[in-house]
């Protein structure tokens, strides 16, 4: 054969073989594509489902907020369960797992460690203990609700359209239960209410550092409790290891509310906002419903796997919650027997513990044996932080949590109340996590209270470990009801909270010692105190508000010193000067300030800790934030000194933060950008495991400004990935409840293929606002459930 005729033959052969490959290329995208479109949930027509009574009109609007309306309370739940289950199935699969320490069984060796952490902090035995005391109403509201996600689980396996992720890893869901309800709401407490790591690394400290310089790691030093700190010196429990942080909740799973008087505002009725600042995540944490019967007609968002709506607003009132964050976890150093791992020495005896066996299935894997221990005062923990033989003391957690509580009870009270008299009454069911809550009314009243069980201790604050063998220590019932912090109709007008201290020294309960720094509020406060005319736009401008008040104190003064200490960074610290102290996406000063600060704490602190003890320590900036402000009026602290100084400490820290952004974003910083690093994410937990995962269930990131200081809480991480704040948004205006303004971010389905996938993701950035209404009939796709 011809050269010529050899090369076309070659041609035509590699060109059959690379058509054939294309086209087995478009057959699977194509086999694919149609296999996650079937598990799309059906959102129009109609479909039988046989467990309710009557007709259900489920309408989602044009973001894919549902809009249920029932004929019964009962339909109604059943509906919610049904509804929920379509667009979150695997969020809420998950969410019962990892609560429950499941996750190994669909997972395999890798979730190992994290089931053991979350079967010794119990979450699901206390859902379990709580059951009794709810009552009979709440406990049937949780069997409706569970009837409905039953329903769709049993429908979706019967036609194979259960959530393409279920088929990623290899598995189905079980039936829910009312537990699993409980069990979930007990993970947010876990989210929301937690101190024992600053305990635990208070006690490492003591144990590892000079008391002077132990001392100045503590928010306040509990000098009136010698005898505290001799039990933790005399006893040290080892702290350092391998342990996981990433089991820790971010710092300050804060939030923002306010309630404004209609003396303040333009149509004399009450104004409120909410932006509760948890993980940003896809799918979100939150989802946003609207739920109608005869009963009730009430709107906002819910935990996926949980009936009712626990923020939001009703035909009457609305109100809106952020962090309390009282020390509610306490440690207890535990001295076990020698001969006998399962007692503990308690006012001389050997006392014996619960025990339990926790056996944790591991895909592809054998069953893991594995024992959770119960002290008279709560879980041995100790084992989740390290691995070691025959230990002499190991710290034991008592926590509020653990305990039965009835958190669904008063969300169904808070979804019918009419004023605050009934509001307050459905308050004292929700017990743990510590919320302040604020609430307004078409009566025109507003109100606050920080509600929750928050201990009251036989001795000691709550800010060290305390013997364990003694009857001199642990709790003596709660603070009572009617003396938690509580506001009504106030001379200024309003009420505002963002986790800053609420008390003063008079109150005379312990709270906690380790409040949020106090510039979002004092941001909130100012702006609020300035109008007598607020409107429902104020309030939407105000939670994208990005003016940093956490400059305004410090920037000046870190300036001065640095000038003083050398003049290598004039170019810089002129930006810094020339700074408006707003957080926007556009300047560099933003960019400098935030990196600045991170690395403070890390130049002064990280050498002498252990890696994983470092990345536990809580409120290192609160930390490093005292000693400048100390060291600014002339008393320079042990850390500071040894270092060589407050000039050395900041001229290194800028030096090192500009060296590592000079890598990313060049020489020239007039040319930085705060939105070059600070965009935001809101990953899927899929996505790290590849990258295809990633760019199908990411949304692709946006720069945007704000940080975690400013009232648009924006927190990032050493990547800028902004990955915590403002998971809703919400505006109510009492002149007219028949609608209220909300963003849940990055959208209201967990499915990729929906619309309503990632279709709020610069609705957040940008602040732009939906409108939910609830009078009426919701304009939308409209899906009818009928009994079969």
């Amino acid at each position: 054969m011809p050269k010529k005729e050899r090369k076309e033959s070659k041609l035509k052969w590699f060109l059959g073989i690379l058509g054939v490959l294309l086209t087995l290329a478009v057959a699977a995208l194509i086999f694919v594509n149609v296999f996650i479109n079937k598990s799309n949930p059906e959102i129009e027509g109609e479909t039988a489902v046989s467990i309710l009574e009557n007709q259900v009109t489920v309408t989602r609007d044009d973001i894919g907020v549902p809009h249920i309306k029932a004929e019964t309370d009962a339909d109604l739940y059943r509906a919610q369960g049904y509804v929920q289950a379509q667009d979150r199935m695997f969020q809420m699969d998950l969410s019962r797992r990892q609560a429950s320490g499941r996750l190994a069984e669909v997972v395999g060796e890798a979730a190992v460690d994290t089931d053991k952490f979350f079967r010794t902090f119990s979450l699901r035995d206390a859902a379990e203990k709580s059951w009794d005391g709810y009552d009979d109403e709440a406990q049937q509201v949780l069997e409706w609700y569970a009837e409905g996600v039953n329903a769709y689980i049993k429908e979706a396996k019967a036609e194979g359209t259960l959530s393409f992720e279920f088929s990623l890893f290899g598995y189905e869901p079980e039936e829910w239960s009312p537990t699993d309800s409980l069990t979930i709401g007990k993970f947010m407490a876990y989210d929301l209410g937690g101190n024992w790591s600053t305990l635990a690394i208070r006690h490492w400290a003591l144990n590892e550092f000079p008391e002077d310089k132990a001392r100045e790691l503590f928010i306040r030093y509990p000098e009136d409790a010698p005898s505290i700190i001799e039990a933790n010196l005399k006893q040290p429990v080892k702290v350092a290891g391998e342990f996981d942080g990433s089991v820790i909740p971010p710092e300050f799973n804060g939030s923002n509310n306010w309630v404004v008087s209609g003396d303040k505002t333009e149509s004399g009725k009450p104004l409120l906002a909410d932006d509760p600042h948890l993980g940003l995540s896809t799918p979100s944490i939150w989802y946003q419903m609207h739920l109608e019967s005869p009963e009730q007609n009430v709107s906002g968002v819910i935990f996926a796997g949980v009936p009712g709506i626990i923020l939001g607003h009703n035909e009457d009132i609305a109100w809106g919650v952020t962090n309390v964050g009282p020390d509610v976890q306490d440690l207890y150093i535990e001295t076990p027997n020698p001969e006998d791992p399962h007692q503990f020495k308690y006012e001389g005896k050997w006392e014996e513990a619960e025990v339990r066996s926790e056996p944790i299935r591991i895909k592809d894997g054998k069953t893991e044996e594995f024992e959770v221990v119960v002290t008279r005062h709560g879980p041995i923990i100790s084992n989740v932080l390290y691995d070691e033989e025959d230990p002499e003391a190991l710290f034991s957690m008592q926590w509020t949590a653990l305990e039965p509580t009835l958190e669904l009870q008063a969300v169904l009270g808070f979804n019918k109340a009419s004023d605050w008299t009934e509001f307050e009454t459905a308050l004292e069911d929700f017990q743990a996590p510590a919320q302040n809550f604020v609430f307004a009314s078409t009566d025109g009243t507003i109100a606050y209270k920080a509600n929750g069980r928050i201990p009251i201790r036989k001795k000691g604050d709550g800010q060290l470990p305390v013997p364990g063998d003694s009857a001199d220590y642990g709790w003596e019932g709660y603070v009572p009801f009617d003396e938690l912090p509580r506001v009504v109709n106030p001379e200024n007008g309003f009420i505002a909270t963002a986790n800053n201290e609420v008390v003063d020294e008079s109150y005379k309960y312990h709270i906690t010692d380790f409040w949020a720094q106090p510039y979002r509020y004092e941001r909130i406060a100012e702006v609020l105190e300035a109008s007598d005319n607020l409107t429902k736009e104020d309030m939407m401008a105000l939670q994208m508000d990005q003016k940093n008040l956490y400059a305004a104190e410090f920037v000046d003064s870190m300036i001065s010193v640095v000038r003083n200490e050398t003049e290598d960074f004039d170019e810089v610290l002129d930006i810094l000067e020339q700074w408006d102290q707003v957080d926007s996406p556009e300047q560099a000063a933003p960019l400098i300030f935030h990196k600045w600060m991170k690395q403070l704490p890390v130049s002064l602190l990280a050498n002498e800790f252990p890696e994983d003890v470092f990345k536990m320590l809580p409120g290192k900036n609160h930390i490093t934030d005292q000693m400048m402000r100390d060291s600014f009026a002339g008393n320079e602290g042990v850390w500071v000194s040894e270092y060589g100084g407050i000039g050395k400490w900041l001229t290194d820290a800028l030096a090192e933060s500009l060296a590592q952004s000079e890598k990313e974003f060049g020489s020239d910083y007039k040319d930085w950008k705060w939105g070059e690093d600070h965009q935001l994410t809101f990953p899927h937990p899929l996505a790290g495991a590849s990258p295809v995962f990633e760019r199908f269930l990411n949304p692709a990131p946006v720069p945007i400004g704000g940080s975690n200081i400013t009232v648009q809480a924006a927190a990032f991480d050493t990547e800028g990935n902004v990955d915590h704040g403002a998971s809703w948004r919400f505006v109510a205006d009492l002149s007219d409840l028949s609608s209220a303004y909300h963003i849940v971010g990055p959208g209201q389905s967990g499915h990729m293929k929906s619309d309503y996938f990632h279709n709020q993701v610069d609705d957040w950035a940008e602040g732009n606002y939906h409108e939910t209404a609830i009078d009426g009939e919701a304009k939308g796709s409209t899906l009818i459930l009928s009994p079969e």
